[in-house]
């Protein structure tokens, strides 16, 4: 993704930064520890690994993910969450509670029990 010259506020560039549909749930995962890319892709539902690379790359770019390449046979790379990315994930646990209320207030406490969120 290109980052954009002119901003009206910041919130602009920090909401180019995580938007889509994939880049929270990402941010998410690694939050629970270093992951390598198979992993992530097993456990984010419906990505590609082709969508996942080029996220990550992203997220990268921005400064809230990083990646560890170890030597060896197989190749074997982790990826991470950084200063920044421990920071915006901050702000993906507010929006987390918000949809947990939202999903309450809708009746939907069975999907939340189910995942563990209730």
């Amino acid at each position: 993704m290109k980052q954009r010259n002119e901003y009206t506020c910041p919130l602009e560039l920090t909401h180019d930064a995580i938007r889509g549909k994939w880049k929270p749930i990402i941010l998410w995962q690694l939050n629970k520890g270093g992951s390598s890319l198979s992993s992530l892709k097993k456990e984010i539902a419906g990505i590609s690994q082709k969508m996942l690379l080029q996220q990550l790359s992203e997220l990268a770019q921005y400064g809230f993910v990083g990646k560890t390449t170890y030597d060896g046979y197989p190749l074997k790379v982790e990826y991470y969450l950084t200063d920044r990315g421990r920071k915006i994930f901050e702000a993906v646990t507010i929006m987390q509670s918000v949809g947990i209320d939202m999903m309450t207030e809708d009746g939907r406490e069975d999907f939340l029990r189910e995942k563990g969120l209730l």
